[in-house]
């Protein structure tokens, strides 16, 4: 079979079956994306329930009965401050979803002064991180209270003790809990923060701060993976609050939906060299070739969106790739033999593969998508800079040197 003659309307053609595909893409991924969120709100509160929630601890209170203050008392804030908490990361996955879950060991030793000239009898003050969460091995031990138990009242433990004048005593808190997503110490509600000394120990690298939150005083890189963060105030009006993000996890549903929305747009570069390689060689692909090449690319988004929640994310990327590319370059080297697949191979392998594989690192597919448009427009340039194009759609004759499609040069 000979060359196909390349005429506006054989590229009107492959117009109409790139739209096709794009169309088929486009729902591909609005049907991933709906499948995602249609998930996604009732598989966060499963985790929430199962696991726990964000935590987010409050700095104790304290205060003390004064008649001549506006509210009837007097604000005590802790004289030294020594917490400590050990963040163990532990994502767990449902569905299409990783959730970023970790396991809290929270340690801390408080003095609560009694600044007056005479005894008081202080209270204290001191909320768990969540209602929702459950706390292991929770011990709350105020010296000189007494035998009286705390009381525990809406998610915040509060207890009585005298304390002599310009004295202090010790309030010890240790708990294990389990969290989501972040977790905080709020210093917010302290007015003046002094000795207080906050060390975090991590076992993942990958460290992050939340918005409105204070970086680390001091840090240092743990061997073995994970940091030890020391965040020390010896004295600070309105201090911000230390939180920790864990890291960030590849979720499946929201990069395969994002794949198969932008697989158009690699479609339209491998169409743009195969037609333009194609009139400067001679080898012009029938509107069926591009038909069967659009459903190989297809192939490629069909596979991920439907294996990535069977097995891990880069193993079903790659080998949907791989079937992608043997159904492309395998069909294009039974067309027209190895001229082709020497020109498919890598623009496939480049604008499929490389293209779909930035969306796997934040903030890379608009730059890869720069790149790679500068980079085939130099390469067309280049192969098209001698070519008259005033003969591309000229009818080519019997005796023209062009190969012939099939012919296996």
């Amino acid at each position: 079979m000979h060359t196909h003659k390349l005429s506006v309307r054989s590229i009107l053609a492959v117009g109409f079956i790139f739209i096709c595909t794009a169309v088929g893409w486009f729902i591909l991924g609005g049907a991933l994306t709906h499948r995602s969120l249609d998930r996604s709100g009732s598989l966060i509160h499963e985790v929430q329930r199962a696991w726990g929630p964000q935590l987010r601890q409050a700095h104790p209170i304290a205060w003390y009965e004064s008649p001549a203050s506006v509210s009837g008392r007097s604000s005590v804030s802790p004289s030294r401050s020594r917490v400590q908490v050990e963040l163990q990361y532990e994502p767990k996955r449902k569905g299409l979803f990783w959730y970023r879950t970790y396991q809290a060991q929270f340690t801390a030793k408080y003095e609560i002064p009694n600044p007056t000239p005479i005894a008081q009898t202080v209270y204290v003050a001191f909320s768990l991180p969540s209602a929702d969460a459950s706390y292991n091995n929770f011990t709350f031990e105020l010296e000189g209270a007494g035998v009286d138990e705390p009381i525990l009242r809406e998610g915040t433990i509060t207890q009585a003790v005298v304390i002599p004048p310009q004295s202090t005593v010790p309030l010890q808190v240790s708990y294990h809990a389990r969290g989501l997503n972040h977790w905080e110490y709020d210093l917010n509600g302290a007015n003046r923060v002094q000795n207080f000394q906050l060390a975090m120990q991590t076992d993942f690298e990958s460290i992050n701060f939340p918005g409105g939150t204070a970086s680390p005083t001091d840090r240092l890189e743990v061997a073995t993976g994970g940091w030890d963060l020391i965040w020390d105030y010896p004295d600070v009006i309105g201090a911000q609050s230390i939180g920790m993000d864990m890291p960030k996890v590849l979720n499946p549903g929201p990069i395969a939906s994002r794949i198969s929305f932008f697989a158009p747009v690699s479609l339209l570069f491998f169409f743009a060299v195969l037609l333009i390689f194609g009139a400067v060689t001679g080898i012009n692909l029938h509107p069926m070739n591009y038909f069967f090449l659009a459903a190989g690319c297809f192939a490629f988004q069909l596979l991920f969106a439907y294996t990535v929640d069977l097995m891990p994310i880069h193993l079903c990327f790659f080998l949907s790739a791989a079937v992608s590319l043997l159904l492309v370059c395998g069909y294009l080297h039974a067309v027209g033999g190895r001229a082709l697949t020497r020109i498919a191979l890598p623009a496939q392998f480049a604008y499929m593969v490389l293209f779909s594989y930035s969306f796997f690192f934040d903030g890379l597919s608009g730059l890869t998508i720069a790149i790679g448009a500068v980079l085939t427009l130099a390469v067309l340039m280049r192969a098209t800079a001698k070519m008259d194009w005033s003969t591309v759609f000229v009818a080519r004759k019997r005796g023209d040197s062009g190969l012939s499609v099939g012919s296996g040069e």
